[in-house]
């Protein structure tokens, strides 16, 4: 495979494993639910690569279809990349506006897109996938990007969006018509959904007979005599005894034997009145695959998907009142709607990792409601319009929009959310000094995970025994106090030990701890390691 090469790649490729994990912090006023919880419907405000970071413990491996739209690199868009990547000179380079006058414009975008692709890997399900909206500034660099990071056997499609309805007249150059949309899938599990037949395929189905309702196939294809020779015989007419052959220029669409049993299982139609000078083939309608749904293909019309002028109504029609609305470029929910047709099931877990004005848990909603599903969305945005643009947004749209000419928006999609802040990072050097001291909650969630790779579930958690979480492996105790002078005192002892008692179900305890009075003889009788807080708070798996 051809590599890719550009400024600062041998800092960023394994850049999301030093990023350290964040805190969620939880903002009930601007959450539209009785509970914020992390198992709900998130919008999150902050850098998406903490955030993404922050939402391993949880959805490492949950989510079915992530779609993001990052900057396209125009040159116009002035955006800013400072990721806290370890040489001070690349941090220097990186944290300078992005504009057509930067020879390093391409140089940066995949700086940017490296790290935060790899971890949305991470949290992509195995029969997930991702989409990601480009143009021509990057869409090369990405495919190769997207070979490196999932791998080219996972390459799915590139797809090709109309987003305009009429061309520039007034362009200098080639007017563009279009966006592209790359798509990449986790492993081979994936597989895509049919899309819903529509009233002018239904349409073509305008015969009936006692087996119920067809439409006539061609019976030829567009093959000569000479290339297929096989196909090229006479067929009979039961009905008038006529003889017929197809044109030289064509050839039947089946072998003698193939027809042979088309005939016998009455699927040869030859007109109203059966004396018809061709026949055709029975394709019923009942006996689709997939239930007669559509094969998606790689061209999607502003018919269909949207186009860009429709989305800035959209979002001019939620009554969002704010400056920022010029410089957002907001994608139609018809064009996410047919993302998750192909990519979801009703359940599935949807992540937008630059959800800009919110368009996503626009069409998640909508999705629900149109089919009874239970999908829910993760937005992350890092503009301070995250929740006077992105979560306004999604607030009018489960609420309603009195006077909206649509009945669903008019009414409201329903649902809810729960909005986080990206906290603090949680750091070995914070728990040394007492200066960051995260919550209980959130250092079990991230000890938890990096020590066992499994899910962290808030609901087993019992913090008067210490108690985090069961995995296959171990059961997980965290001796922690967000107190430093509670810290100088919690250490595993013989009377921790004697209150977890000898396991019943053979499973070993791992205790994390700041410090351990406990022999190793009563550490192996009651089954127990030690990881030392702070320095094995990452202790690997």
């Amino acid at each position: 495979m051809p590599l890719l090469n550009f400024k600062g790649k041998t800092f960023v490729q394994s850049h999301h494993l030093t990023v350290p994990y964040h805190t969620l912090v939880p903002v009930p006023e601007r959450s539209l639910t009785e509970q914020v919880r992390l198992d709900d419907n998130l919008i999150i405000h902050g850098d998406n690569l903490a955030a993404l970071k922050a939402l391993l413990p949880v959805y490492a491996g949950k989510v079915k279809c992530i779609y993001i739209d990052p900057p396209y690199n125009t040159g116009t868009e002035n955006w800013i990349y400072n990721d806290n990547v370890n040489s001070p000179m690349i941090r220097d380079w990186l944290g300078r506006v992005v504009d057509r006058e930067d020879l390093t414009r391409h140089d940066k975008w995949l700086c940017m897109m490296t790290p935060r692709l790899r971890l949305l890997r991470e949290l992509l399900r195995d029969d997930g996938a991702i989409f990601v909206s480009c143009d021509d500034n990057e869409q090369h660099h990405l495919r190769m990007l997207m070979d490196v990071v999932f791998g080219e056997t996972n390459f799915v499609a590139n797809l090709i969006w109309q987003k305009k309805y009429a061309s520039a007249n007034d362009h200098k150059s080639i007017a563009p018509m279009h966006d592209f949309i790359v798509v990449y899938q986790k492993s081979d599990l994936f597989h895509r959904n049919l899309l819903p037949r529509t009233e002018d395929k239904d349409r073509q189905y305008r015969f009936e007979d006692e087996r119920g309702v067809f439409r006539p196939d061609n019976y030829t294809c567009n093959k000569t005599a000479d290339e297929r020779p096989n196909l090229y015989y006479p067929i009979v007419n039961p009905n008038t005894g006529d003889e017929i052959w197809p044109k030289r220029t064509a050839v039947w669409r089946y072998t003698r034997a193939r027809h042979e049993q088309n005939v016998a299982s009455g699927l040869v139609y030859w007109g109203k009145d059966g004396r018809g000078s061709v026949p055709a083939f029975k394709r019923y309608k009942a006996g689709l695959r997939g239930g007669g749904g559509i094969v998606p293909n790689t061209w999607w019309t502003f018919d269909v998907a949207g186009h860009t002028d429709e989305a800035k109504k959209e979002i001019r029609g939620m009554g969002l009142e704010a400056d920022e609305l010029d410089f957002i470029t907001p994608k139609p929910s018809r064009l996410i709607q047919r993302i998750l047709q192909i990519a979801t099931d009703k359940d599935s877990i949807v992540l937008d990792a630059f959800a800009g004005s919110g368009t996503t848990a626009h069409a998640v909603l909508a999705a629900n409601r149109q089919d009874g599903g239970s999908r829910r969305f993760i937005l992350i945005e890092m503009e301070d319009y995250a929740d006077s643009i992105t979560a306004q947004r999604v607030r009018r749209v489960i609420k309603g929009l009195p006077g909206a000419k649509d009945r669903a928006m008019s009414e409201g999609l329903g649902g809810s959310f729960s909005y986080f802040e990206v906290g603090p990072a949680i750091e070995p050097e914070g728990l040394l000094t007492g200066e960051a001291l995260p919550p209980f909650r959130e250092l079990a969630r991230y000890v938890f995970y990096t020590a066992t790779g499994e899910e962290f579930r808030p609901e087993v958690l019992d913090e008067a025994r210490r108690f985090i979480g069961s995995s296959g492996e171990y059961d997980v105790y965290l001796l922690y106090e967000p107190d430093i002078e509670k810290l100088k005192s919690l250490a595993l002892n013989l009377e921790f030990a004697e209150r977890l008692g000898k396991p019943a179900d053979g499973k070993r305890r791992l205790v994390f701890a700041p410090a351990r009075f406990l022999t190793d003889r009563y550490m192996e009788q009651y089954r127990i390691e030690y990881a030392q807080l702070p320095h094995e708070m990452y202790k690997t798996r």
